[in-house]
């Protein structure tokens, strides 16, 4: 049986965290369609994972296996689409983004942005339960090496002492949990604020982002990954603590730390760079 698992917090370094530690003590052992002969099996779960401030620091976790100007790259792929072009399947390239899907969807008549569907609906009826856009191409994905991990997003606005709230829900088909989760988790609570701001500047009422739900049928972390795993999430949940102003004592840090914003800035040149190579 594949357990079922729950976790809540504040913020996304903080569920994230415990989502890996309830992962690791209580996910079930199974191999996967990726395993090379020697590697030892994943562990697995379905979890959900509820963070009531996604946008609440300390924002980032160090524990993560990618710098500050990859998550930035990754945000900007997934709210901008500045990965877009790198779609050509027929070449052997990328296959789709998230941002594509989202924005972009390809149907026989066109794309279609499902963004702006959710911006429109929930402008107008704020509590509506028909606001989602989906990623899932049937006719194109089964066949493909990499289809796509994230298959739905869903949002609704509440109202709490007078001030409408957005909320997002998004739904993973599979996650690796260690090395994608939580990149994921930054880029979606990132389009969650653009959708919000959008909704906010069309309907002119204010709004606010509420609550994050993340939901994977399997959640897991690969066989292969588990001695990094141990050195470096394991090492620092027993050594470090939460939230330090020192870093090297800290296995979190603010998205507004100085050493975040220059590797960000960096990753905007990159990006613009490339983008000009591109033309």
């Amino acid at each position: 049986m594949i357990p079922v698992l729950y976790v809540s917090g504040k913020n996304i370094s903080e569920v994230w965290e415990k989502s890996l530690q309830l992962l690791w003590n209580n996910g079930i052992r199974i191999r996967t369609e990726y395993d090379k002969p020697n590697d030892p099996p994943s562990i697995d779960a379905t979890m959900i994972m509820v963070v009531s401030e996604p946008l609440s620091e300390p924002r980032i976790h160090l524990s993560i296996p990618s710098t500050f100007k990859d998550l930035e790259k990754y945000k900007r792929e997934v709210v901008d689409g500045v990965h877009d072009h790198w779609i050509d399947p027929k070449s052997g390239k990328w296959t789709y983004t998230y941002h594509q899907r989202l924005f972009k969807y390809p149907t026989s008549e066109g794309p279609i942005n499902q963004i702006e569907y959710i911006v429109n609906k929930l402008s107008n009826t704020p509590y509506s339960r028909r606001a989602q856009a989906i990623t899932w191409d049937p006719k194109f994905d089964p066949k493909t090496n990499d289809p796509p991990c994230l298959q739905r997003i869903w949002l609704r606005c509440t109202e709490e002492n007078g001030v409408l709230k957005l909320n997002m829900n998004t739904h993973w088909r599979s996650r690796d949990a260690y090395k994608a989760a939580f990149m994921n988790m930054f880029a979606l609570t990132e389009l969650q604020k653009t959708i919000a701001e959008l909704i906010e500047k069309k309907s002119g009422r204010r709004i606010e982002v509420g609550q994050y739900v993340d939901i994977s049928d399997s959640y897991h972390i690969y066989g292969s990954y588990i001695p990094d795993f141990e050195k470096r999430f394991l090492k620092a949940l027993y050594e470090r603590e939460f939230y330090s102003e020192n870093i090297r004592k800290s296995r979190t840090i603010s998205s507004k730390h100085p050493i975040v914003l220059k590797e960000v800035e960096e990753a905007i040149q990159e990006l613009e760079k490339e983008a000009q190579a591109s033309k």
